[in-house]
């Protein structure tokens, strides 16, 4: 069931029809003012096409609203990359329709086609309803589509973006682990990942909100992975998402920090729109 259905369900038994969501747990006792709700959601989107491979921007616009979501992050997203998607900026558009902030962190940067046209570009976004304060796009270990005789080196592609949700800093990372059946590449993008985050926590004077959004290309006990649960809890949508026509694997993440992130709700949405479905989880923040 998305998460959607089973938010006007609530609001029905609730007699609340109308309200965005549910309120909040930390409505009662004495964390009342002590946390601070904030929807995310993770959705590759395919360079704009559905599960049909058809380019229909459209259709994604109308899933990413539907999720009514403060901060989404995004993956395989072309930027002025090619016939694919029109030769259209995704990224700005979608931050446009949906009256959003944009963050692009390109994966891959390459000269135009034709002089004087825009880079061509693709790579990972994060959109949010929140003023970002700053961003960056980091390196971490790639093995890259574009040479025909790759290595593993370090490479861009890792975004990161603080947003202040109502006071409270948020670092927010938006990434796309390695697809392929060897797991080398994601065992070091994972420990690159880790050391980021560190670095972000040892910077800071007070504990940090940070939440990480994405397609991680592997199972949630995927040896792999491990090493991030150590620091970081896994949110449990409650089912697969790839692919996005009978789903068999959950390979789509939303993971918050464990000493300041506290989960609500989580739940995968049923669409066709890309070839993954997207996760989206109502969190409250620690003050």
């Amino acid at each position: 069931m998305s998460l959607r259905r089973r938010t006007v369900e609530v609001l029905l038994t609730a007699g609340l029809l109308g309200t965005v969501l549910a309120p909040p747990a930390a409505a009662a006792g004495h964390d009342r003012g002590q946390l601070v709700p904030l929807r995310v959601a993770t959705y590759n989107i395919h360079a704009g096409s559905g599960m049909d491979n058809v380019f229909d921007l459209d259709r994604q616009v109308a899933e990413l609203r539907s999720l009514d979501a403060d901060v989404i992050g995004l993956q395989e997203v072309d930027v002025h990359w090619g016939d694919r998607s029109q030769g259209r900026d995704l990224a700005a558009e979608l931050a446009e329709r949906l009256d959003m902030r944009v963050s692009f962190a390109p994966i891959y940067s390459f000269d135009p086609a034709v002089p004087g046209d825009p880079r061509r570009e693709f790579g990972v976004a994060v959109l949010s309803r929140y003023r970002i304060v700053s961003a960056e796009n980091h390196d971490i270990t790639r093995l890259s589509t574009q040479d025909p005789n790759p290595v593993p080196a370090l490479a861009p592609g890792f975004g990161e973006v603080v947003v202040r949700v109502k006071g409270v800093p948020v670092h927010v990372y938006a990434t796309h682990l390695d697809y392929r059946g060897d797991p080398s590449v994601r065992i070091a993008q994972v420990a690159d990942t880790r050391r980021i985050m560190a670095e972000d926590q040892e910077s800071e004077r007070r504990p940090v909100h940070q939440i990480l959004l994405g397609d991680f290309n592997a199972a949630p006990a995927a040896p792999e992975l491990a090493p991030l649960w150590e620091t970081l809890d896994d949110v449990e949508p409650g089912g697969p998402t790839y692919p996005a026509l009978d789903p068999v694997q959950r390979i789509d993440y939303v993971a918050v920090s464990k000493d300041t992130v506290r989960v609500r709700d989580a739940a995968v949405a049923e669409t066709l729109a890309s070839d993954h479905r997207p996760v989206v989880a109502d969190l409250l923040l620690r003050r």
